[in-house]
């Protein structure tokens, strides 16, 4: 048994908690700096990058046409708060709007009405924001697979079934193209991504992204692009807005 009484062992108990802190302290400092000046990728330190890169691939392997988001009776969808006005500051002329399509036919504009022509789904998902908040909504629209097997990548013979046969990427940006999103083509062109019109039984109002906007329910909402002006086939992976420095998310925005 020690010694000491109990007032030195609080007085050396106390010195070494001090130490341990200030040994702490320093490993935290120099992981920091560390951190700070470590060299970047896509304007960011490689550490971050590579973290957002794994949580990528952990998402990527959850994704699949039998993994569907949770569906919701039609009597729980709400009005979902309007977020983000980037792309959105003017009012557009929905009857004149057409949807631009790069990289198929050449000069391929497609108007709503088109759209509307292919099958109609409608679908009750959640809409989860990447600050925390959720809502269900009521969703009427084309899925974009649909939209792809309808107005294919020029000179590519397709099978949305076979991802092989498609370009690995979309991009879309709205007109003015202040926003923009990026998407691998296996989330593109999964049975619950839609190219929408209507929300909760309404044509989409200018705020909610009339005439078209995106919903894609395994992503985050950052991804779910309102004011569709463009869709862009791609073989490199398109930029995103939330992805580049200095906001940067994850680029893959899964759940």
């Amino acid at each position: 048994m020690s010694d000491w009484t109990p007032e030195e062992q609080i007085r050396r108990l106390s010195r070494r908690g001090l130490l341990w802190g200030a040994g702490a302290a320093v490993v935290a400092y120099g992981t920091l700096h560390w951190l700070d000046n470590s060299a970047t990728e896509d304007g960011m330190g490689w550490p971050f990058k590579r973290v957002l890169g794994l949580n990528e691939k952990l998402a990527g392997l959850y994704l699949s046409n039998r993994s569907h988001a949770q569906e919701f009776p039609a009597g729980d969808a709400r009005e979902p708060k309007v977020n983000g006005p980037y792309g959105l500051e003017s009012e557009i002329d929905v009857a004149n709007w057409r949807l631009q399509v790069v990289g198929a036919a050449e000069g391929l504009a497609v108007t709503l009405a088109e759209l509307q022509a292919l099958p109609v789904v409608d679908m009750v998902t959640e809409l989860r924001c990447i600050e925390g908040w959720s809502c269900v909504v009521h969703w009427t629209g084309c899925r974009l697979r649909d939209f792809v097997a309808k107005y294919p990548p020029k000179d590519r013979k397709i099978d949305v079934e076979r991802l092989e046969t498609l370009p690995p990427y979309i991009g879309m940006a709205t007109p003015d193209g202040e926003y923009f999103v990026g998407l691998d083509m296996a989330s593109a062109v999964h049975p619950q991504t839609l190219l929408c019109w209507a929300m909760n039984g309404e044509p989409l109002t200018q705020g909610h992204g009339a005439p078209l906007r995106l919903v894609i329910p395994a992503k985050y909402g950052v991804k779910n692009i309102k004011r569709i002006g463009t869709i862009t086939y791609a073989t490199e992976r398109p930029k995103d807005f939330w992805a580049s420095d200095p906001e940067g998310y994850d680029w893959f925005a899964g759940l």
